[in-house]
């Protein structure tokens, strides 16, 4: 226990993108520095000690990296109240004005880190500015595409679109939908893959998704796949030839940049991080919730071999150059240290 120099606390059992952050940085940066995450929810191969005996650690300097306001908020008490020896770091991916809770407790904090530019926008402080990575090594193109698709039962042939992740009007599914619907009437070569769960009131708008590709008579080349587990999804995007984004609203969104590391190039909306992470080498960027300009943005990449070739290889590098889980995890350790020093 007196190695610890960070804690990660995750102050929510139920899986959301901030659980998985701490999930894949911690046990990266516990290779650099002695950091453990807490809370409920964690898998048992993390570093972790129990939130009850956080009052109780060895007395010294500590980093209390926080990414939720109830986490703030406890990391306040801690510190003000149990007067433990902690200095407050808090990473911000929303994109939105907050609150006047939110402000008072950002402006407690010592330092503050946002996941990207736009973010960093909304914040009424100083910030350091870290865009995350993935594991480029687990996410790479395939070797042999064609063999990956026969086994998962894909079409062999042709060009195949993917959108993935939870399926709602704010991940914008529809909007994918509609520019499928668009694109794939003049290109009978181009299948288009939608994968992901409808969760609750969802399942009604899944349903009339189906029926919309059904009418269009398209029900045999836009698919609509169940969710598979995260340890299965880099074969999904190995197999693709262009992945679209058409989120309405995303606080980051990792999707395109697993999708790059695939060797998969990206058409995506200006929300979240996008405009900082697909460039007009490895895909394209329009505005959100318009249907036409996805379809419009991709069909470059559907006509032209040569084009499309060139953005696979330059999704492939920009992912390995750029958005390694490695450099996110260098650069918070490095702000560890710092605050610790």
């Amino acid at each position: 226990m007196t190695q610890i120099d960070v804690i990660a606390p995750n102050l929510k059992r139920r899986l959301s993108g901030v659980t998985a952050t701490v999930v894949r940085l911690v046990p990266i940066q516990s290779r650099e520095i002695g950091i453990v995450a807490t809370g409920p929810g964690l898998p048992a191969h993390l570093p972790h000690v129990a939130l009850w005996r956080l009052p109780f650690l060895p007395r010294r300097q500590r980093v209390w990296h926080a990414r939720r306001n109830t986490e703030m908020l406890l990391g306040l008490f801690l510190r003000d109240v149990l007067r433990m020896r902690l200095k407050l770091l808090f990473t911000s991916a929303s994109q939105r004005q907050h609150s006047g809770y939110t402000k008072w407790l950002i402006g407690k904090m010592d330092r503050v880190v946002a996941t990207s530019q736009r973010t960093a926008s909304y914040l009424k402080r100083d910030c350091d500015v870290i865009l995350h990575g993935i594991d480029t090594d687990s996410f790479t193109p395939a070797p042999d595409r064609a063999a990956l698709r026969a086994k998962l039962g894909l079409p062999v042939e042709g060009l195949l679109v993917g959108c993935y992740g939870r399926i709602r009007a704010q991940k914008g599914t529809d909007a994918f939908v509609d520019a499928m619907i668009e694109a794939l009437s003049s290109r009978p070569g181009v299948t288009g893959l939608v994968m992901g769960r409808a969760v609750g009131e969802h399942g009604t708008f899944l349903e009339e998704l189906k029926a919309r590709v059904a009418k269009a008579g398209l029900a045999d080349r836009i698919l609509f796949l169940p969710e598979v587990s995260v340890d299965k999804m880099a074969d999904w995007y190995r197999v693709l030839d262009l992945y679209i984004a058409p989120q309405r609203w995303e606080g980051f969104g990792l999707t395109p940049i697993e999708a790059m590391a695939c060797g998969v190039p990206v058409v995506a909306t200006r929300v979240g991080a996008f405009e900082e992470i697909v460039t007009d080498e490895t895909g394209a960027l329009v505005d959100a919730d318009d249907p036409a300009a996805l379809a419009q943005a991709a069909a470059p990449f559907l006509d032209n071999p040569t084009r499309l070739a060139a953005a696979k290889q330059a999704a492939r590098a920009r992912a390995e150059t750029d958005f390694r889980i490695e450099g996110e995890a260098a650069a918070l350790v490095a702000i560890y240290r710092e605050m610790l020093a």
